[in-house]
């Protein structure tokens, strides 16, 4: 079973994680790029990560803004796998 992270443990985080928000039981952020074709690379790297790990974010593409949710659902919330994963994507941006 994997972990569910306590408030303090995500707070604590988050301050390494500046562009990502808490929302609700995930955390969020949108990626600018400067057009589709950068946003879909973008994309394509993201899906290979998460391949790579079998944690799988939700993504939402409007054009040039790529938005990443991360939750681990195993866990009921937030995991360490999300913190991770999240570090990742801020690498690809």
């Amino acid at each position: 079973m994997i972990a569910k992270l306590t408030q303090e443990q995500i707070e604590e985080a988050l301050e390494q994680l500046p562009e990502w928000t808490l929302n609700g039981e995930s955390i969020q952020r949108t990626f600018g790029f400067d057009d589709f074709n950068e946003s879909m690379a973008f994309v394509t790297r993201v899906a290979a990560r998460a391949e790579e790990v079998q944690h799988h974010p939700d993504i939402l593409v409007r054009y040039n803004k790529v938005t990443l949710t991360l939750s681990t659902h195993d866990a009921g919330g937030l995991s360490e796998r999300d913190l991770n994963f999240a570090a990742d994507c801020d690498g690809y941006a």
